[in-house]
């Protein structure tokens, strides 16, 4: 412990940004990472607690204290070894990650929690400033072979694990691009794609093979990929010791009203994705703008926030946010600690502007030459559950872009099928995270973790799978694994 007082001399300081007027001019990351100065301070509230629960908040059981005691006494190298020890993607979680960790923190009982997040992402953008991050080689190879199907941050940190006990592994990915909703669902505001490249570059020099273009089974092509080359399942299970699953939640659940058919409502990942295309260079992205346009988003989490920033940066005339169920309180601390505490979270995209109203149900789309134009919404109550439409309460507002962002309720399941797997009764893949068996589907030597296996959820926790998957794997191929779990 650094300093036994420093929680109760030194107050949370989070991490400067951009004001949101100048950045809605661009699509660069504004925030910036704590100097070293700032993150010894913050390192120094750590408590050091005894149980430090916010190791369990963390999905990836990050050795947290250990990392603030280090960087409070300036040993950043080690900070990183300790931190790159638990998370392959350290850059990635501490930008995009809603930090349980901070929620679980100690402090969080009745002051505001270390700023864990903060601490996170000044050691790695430190780490690779230093050129501290470097390929891991393995020093004997195995002779298996092992197919990764996705390169989300699931399949990237299976595939880097699987690489670094020596095992040759490809990984496959439907898109032009690696990186799965990293690349192609985050904006780049929230975290910019060279991060990506880098660490594919790492990979790379590691042993992964990438192949993009590529897609498994009957799952639908990637996203401004309709040419990419189709892949038979039983073909890679003949060619490969082992096959890991680790696509996406990518069906998204629908809006079941009058009006869905008109021009001009769109799933979110319909239209996130085109921007990031743009940011990249790509030529012949599909005509979607928010621009002058009245934007509705329906779905009030990360995604439908992620729509409001982009939304912002076209240039939208207005931008309204409605969730269906009511507003959750303001609370400073965290009334049900350790766990995670529903609480009104206002992101940075909500800082740039946008209108959000709760406990609002949308009843029907209206439209003028087939293009919609009138969104018909009422107020709701929840009542034992149940939701009920508040009487007198309907009302309406111009819409001229309709963003579905009510979350994924399942993989793609024709990329289940294809591969002949058993489902559990949310339409995802059927596999266990313990026992005998860990993360194996009910095909013989097929594998799947992430979003595929728990269903939608966050990076932090689609790490987590990968590296608990690779140490299955291995254990599978090898008969013991020496990979961490």
């Amino acid at each position: 412990m650094g300093k036994i007082t420093g929680f109760l001399e030194y107050q949370r300081l989070n991490e400067a940004a951009e004001a949101p007027e100048a950045r809605k001019k661009h699509y660069h990351e504004f925030v910036m990472h704590l100097t070293e100065d700032e993150a010894k301070v913050q390192g120094a509230r750590c408590m050091d607690c005894g149980i430090p629960f916010c190791m369990s908040g963390c999905p990836v059981n990050n050795i947290i204290p250990d990392f603030n005691d280090l960087v409070y006494k300036a040993d950043w190298k080690k900070a990183i070894e300790t931190l790159h020890s638990t998370n392959n993607f350290p850059e990635f979680t501490g930008r995009v990650c809603p930090a349980p960790c901070e929620e679980a923190c100690t402090l969080r009982i009745n002051s505001e929690p270390v700023g864990i997040k903060s601490i996170e992402h000044a050691i790695i953008d430190r780490a690779w400033d230093e050129g501290w991050v470097k390929p891991q080689v393995a020093a004997a190879k195995t002779g298996k072979r092992v197919a990764v199907v996705g390169s989300g941050p699931a399949g990237l940190a299976a595939a880097q694990q699987l690489a670094r006990a020596g095992h040759g592994v490809v990984l496959f990915e439907k898109n032009d691009r690696i990186g799965g909703l990293l690349r192609y669902g985050i904006p780049d505001f929230k975290m910019e794609k060279g991060l990506i490249d880098r660490r594919i570059a790492q990979m790379k020099a590691e042993g992964v093979e990438f192949r993009t273009n590529h897609v498994v089974g009957d799952a639908p092509a990637g996203a401004g990929n309709p040419a990419a080359k189709r892949l038979d399942p039983a073909t890679i299970a003949d060619e490969f010791d082992a096959v890991v699953l680790t696509g996406g939640a990518e069906q998204p659940r629908d809006l079941p009203v009058p009006g869905r058919e008109l021009d001009g409502v769109y799933f979110a990942m319909d239209f996130l994705p085109l921007q990031n295309r743009r940011v990249a260079g790509d030529g012949k992205v599909e005509d979607l703008w928010a621009t002058g346009k009245h934007v509705v988003i329906i779905g009030g989490g990360d995604t439908g926030s992620d729509c409001v920033g982009t939304s912002n940066r076209h240039g939208a005339a207005s931008i309204t946010q409605f969730e269906l169920m009511p507003m959750p309180p303001d609370v400073d601390k965290n009334p049900v600690w350790p766990y995670w505490p529903q609480r009104l979270r206002t992101s940075s995209s909500h800082e740039e502007g946008a209108e959000r109203d709760w406990a609002v149900a949308t009843k029907r789309l209206e439209g003028e030459n087939g293009k919609v134009r009138k969104l018909v919404a009422a107020r709701v109550e929840w009542k034992d559950g149940r939701m009920q439409e508040v009487p007198g309460s309907e009302f309406e507002m111009p819409a001229d872009l309709v963003l579905l962002a009510m979350g994924f309720v399942s993989p793609v399941q024709s990329l289940l099928e294809s591969f002949g797997l058993e489902k559990d009764a949310r339409g995802n893949a059927r596999a266990t995270t313990d026992g005998d068996g860990c993360y194996a589907t009910s095909v013989p030597k097929v594998f799947a973790a992430g979003d595929i296996r728990r269903g939608q959820s966050l990076v932090v926790w689609a790490i987590r799978e990968g590296r608990q998957c690779a140490r299955a794997v291995d254990e599978f191929l090898m008969g013991t694994s020496d990979l961490p779990r």
